[in-house]
C-alpha cells in the first residue's frame, strides 16, 4: 500500500491561485494544510509553524536540489529567521532560501514559476 504522502497532489508545478482558511487552491484543486511545491509536483507538507522547518521537513527539497536554485519559504503569519545550520545545509547543495510571510511567498513563487526559474516553495497555510 502506498503512503498518501508518497504521492503528489499534482505531478508537476503549478501556480498557487488562492490561499487562506487553512489551505491553498491550484490547478482546479484545493488542499487543506501546508504545501511543498517542487519541480516534480505539489506535495502535502505537515509543517504548521516556522519552528518546525528543518532539514528533515525539507527532505524533498534536498533530494530535488539539482533542479532548484531558490527555495521560497512562506512562514505563515510569522516572521522567521532560519537557523544558520539550515541555511548552510541548503547552500551546500546550491539552493538559496528566501523566507517571507506566506502571501508574499506565493506571489514571488508564482512570478518566478512564470519566468520558468528553478524555484520551489515551502508554504505554511494561514487561517
Amino acid at each position: 500500500m502506498t503512503n498518501p504522502s508518497d504521492v503528489p497532489h499534482l505531478p508537476r508545478p503549478a501556480p498557487i491561485e488562492a490561499y487562506g482558511k487553512g489551505g491553498f487552491a491550484f490547478d482546479t484543486m484545493s488542499h487543506r494544510g501546508s504545501l511543498l511545491c517542487l519541480p516534480d509536483g505539489i506535495w502535502a507538507w505537515p509543517v504548521t509553524q516556522p519552528a518546525e522547518i528543518d532539514q528533515y521537513s525539507l527532505e524533498r527539497v534536498f533530494k530535488a536540489a539539482n533542479a532548484i536554485d531558490t527555495l521560497i519559504v512562506g512562514t505563515g503569519t510569522e516572521v522567521w529567521l532560519p537557523p544558520r545550520g539550515l541555511r548552510e545545509a541548503l547552500r551546500a547543495v546550491r539552493v538559496v532560501m528566501d523566507p517571507m510571510l506566506t502571501g508574499p511567498a506565493i506571489r514571488t513563487y508564482n512570478i518566478m514559476l512564470g519566468e520558468r526559474r528553478r524555484v520551489a516553495a515551502a508554504l505554511i497555510a494561514v487561517p
